[in-house]
């Protein structure tokens, strides 16, 4: 069998509980070997905001995955240059992977925005969407986004909450655990000198607070 591997990207300024959780449930759900964490270097869709450093990021990326082995960094987008595009990226990850199949995860408000991204129709050539879903985010309004931006081939499998294609990959709608957790909302309170515990692993609000990062003033706050 090749191996099922999940691609999960992102700024991940800082990653949190809930793409943790987020990835775990991927795993699980649709039996995947292993979930890649990718990254994002330079991200073509936030040029008004200053994000923190790749290697900061990577290190509480390094921090926040370890001890789960089925958890693996790429730091292609790093390697790349110029700016983050993920249909290259999943381009080079397949050669680098040959044989494997490809589960790109990604948010429901992302998966709106995809048609504003570079070829994004080679994306549904390369692998499965995987759109993690809120319980307002529904299979009819996926499909007349991909009928109207991808194919009007698309047709919905009801009972396994896919989305099939004849020819191109297939998009897969996991409800996963709402955890009402987001980066800014992370950032904004370090920015205050509030305290971040629990809504990230132990290292990495460790990392925050050493690192005075987001303007920590006093992470026990």
């Amino acid at each position: 069998m090749p191996p099922r591997l999940g691609i999960f990207g992102g700024t991940f300024d800082p990653v949190h509980m809930g793409h943790l959780r987020a990835a775990e449930e991927a795993l699980d759900t649709l039996d995947l070997d292993e979930m890649i964490f990718l990254p994002v270097s330079i991200p073509p869709h936030k040029p008004d905001r200053n994000i923190l450093s790749f290697q900061g990021r990577w290190r509480m990326l390094q921090l926040a995955v370890a001890g789960n082995s089925r958890f693996r960094l790429s730091d292609l987008e790093q390697r790349t240059p110029g700016k983050s595009y993920t249909a290259r990226s999943l381009a080079q990850l397949s050669k680098e992977n040959p044989g494997a199949e490809l589960f790109f995860l990604l948010g429901c408000d992302a998966f709106f925005e995809m048609d504003t991204w570079y070829n994004y129709k080679e994306i549904f050539r390369l692998a499965d969407i995987v759109v993690l879903c809120r319980l307002e985010c529904s299979e009819v309004e996926i499909l007349e986004f991909i009928t109207r931006n991808v194919s009007e081939l698309y047709r919905i499998v009801p009972e396994n909450r896919q989305i099939l294609h004849p020819a191109l990959r297939s998009v897969h709608l996991l409800q996963n655990t709402r955890m009402d957790i987001s980066s800014t909302k992370i950032r904004e309170l370090a920015a205050l000198g509030r305290s971040v515990r629990y809504l990230v692993p132990d290292g990495v609000w460790s990392y925050i607070a050493e690192n005075m990062l987001y303007e920590v003033i006093d992470a026990d706050a």
